[in-house]
């Protein structure tokens, strides 16, 4: 940077885990930074950037994805000549994070066969793709990104930079509409492996690596140990190495990660449940359709003195997922039975995921 660059200082927009190392930098080298940042984030991520930069960086927040955050960033950036720091479409970008895979191969005593990496703007993947070109060939990697927001699948099936009219931002490190021109270009051929994954199975893991290894992990850093089971039978017996890339994890999203992972797993169902509107049904319901180890989670009824039945929205946590058919048997035989909203995902937001999360 010259001169006069530094004196105005650095823009920049993030998810949060990018946004830290430029406020560190901002800190580090002196200069004033901008960061960008959407609504939607955790607010751990703010705190951990105003942390590394402490009075050299300040947050705004704009919109409600990257993608929003950084087209608000580009316009500053033109109006107030300040560098754009590009999150992961910028060749320096791309050279630090390869530094991952230098690290990998320097201090694996062993040859690695497989790399798991997330990818979200294609930053970290085409940095550990370009690495092992030169320093492990042999090393197949294997990209992982948030089927809410598989813009890299999008991109090499199109053949071409594509951008996805929308996204779910679970996995908030590696929401992008769009990823990088150059991240594309190196990918697209180069990279064997892309699948996406779930977000609750992503959820599932970030509770499992809590619970069973005491590990904080982020969801966009469980994205390459989310995707094991699926490759079980390819890595068996082969040296595997996966990138955990963040540990923001924002305790009070808890909630949501249980949710999403109960319903991935098929023990959580909701149910339009047809209410007799009388003194003693909903204890009906309870002795009659309810098994010994089922349990009610959500429950909502309006009553309407109109009419001789309502529709109950009904939340039930099974023990195991045999469980669920005879739940359904004894509803329709008793009628009780309405629907099931597990396989339908707008109805299922609509009714009860804007009352939980």
């Amino acid at each position: 940077m010259s001169r006069t660059e530094k004196r105005k200082g650095v823009i920049c927009a993030s998810a949060g885990n990018h946004s830290q190392g430029v406020a560190y930098s901002c800190k580090s080298l002196g200069i004033t930074g901008t960061i960008f940042m959407p609504i939607t984030r955790p607010i751990q991520k703010v705190e951990q950037v105003k942390m590394f930069g402490e009075s050299f960086v300040e947050v705004v927040l704009y919109g409600d994805t990257f993608d929003d955050a950084k087209a608000k960033t580009v316009n500053e950036s033109k109006d107030q000549g300040k560098v754009f720091v590009h999150p992961f479409d910028d060749p320096r970008i791309i050279e630090g994070q390869a530094t991952v895979g230098l690290e990998l191969t320097e201090q694996a005593d062993f040859p690695i066969d497989y790399i798991f990496v997330p990818v979200g703007g294609g930053g970290l993947v085409a940095g550990i793709l370009t690495i092992l070109k030169h320093l492990s060939p042999k090393t197949t990697v294997i990209g992982l990104e948030p089927e809410g927001a598989a813009s890299m699948l999008l991109a090499i099936d199109n053949g071409h930079v594509s951008s996805l009219s929308d996204i779910d931002t679970f996995v908030d490190g590696a929401s992008v509409k769009q990823v990088g021109g150059l991240n594309f270009s190196i990918c697209h051929g180069h990279l064997k492996e892309l699948l996406s994954v779930p977000s609750g199975k992503v959820a599932k893991e970030v509770i499992e690596l809590y619970n069973r290894d005491a590990m904080v992990i982020e969801p966009a850093g469980v994205l390459s140990v989310s995707a094991l089971d699926y490759y079980r039978d390819i890595i068996k017996e082969k040296n595997v190495a996966c990138i955990l890339s963040g540990g923001n994890n924002d305790i009070s999203r808890t909630p949501e990660f249980s949710e999403r992972a109960l319903l991935f797993e098929n023990l959580k169902h909701y149910f339009l449940v047809n209410f007799p509107q009388r003194a003693g049904a909903l204890r009906e319901f309870v002795i009659k359709i309810l098994g010994p180890n089922d349990d009610i989670t959500f429950f909502q009824f309006i009553k309407k003195n109109n009419s001789s039945r309502a529709i109950a929205v009904v939340g039930v946590e099974l023990k195991s997922v045999e469980d669920l058919q005879p739940l359904i048997h004894r509803k329709k035989l008793h009628g009780f039975y309405s629907d099931h909203l597990n396989g339908k995902p707008e109805l299922l937001k609509s009714l009860v995921w804007t009352s939980l999360l």
